[in-house]
């Protein structure tokens, strides 16, 4: 594995889990009955961005580490994944 593909591995692990931690715990203004004026009521009140960040890049880390040493070990190749006897 070269260091561009590692690099693009890490990065949509990363992202892959951004998009799946931001809309958890999440209440909305309506929700919590404090609305803003000239915000809807869908914003979100305290979306703890930078705490999800974090969780996520040490999630993303520990798989991307995971993949990376089965991919660089060279446990699991195409021909274990051929199901279909194509090979």
């Amino acid at each position: 594995m070269t260091i561009t593909s590692a690099i693009v591995l890490y990065s949509v692990l990363w992202f892959l889990g951004l998009l799946v931690a931001l809309p958890i715990g999440v209440r909305t203004q309506g929700e919590s009955n404090d609305v803003v004026p000239g915000t809807p009521a869908s914003a979100p009140v305290n979306p703890r961005i930078a705490k999800k960040m974090i969780w996520v890049t040490g999630i993303a880390a520990v798989l991307w580490a995971v993949i990376f040493s089965v991919i660089q070990w060279g446990g699991i190749t195409i021909e274990d994944l051929d199901f279909f006897n194509r090979m």
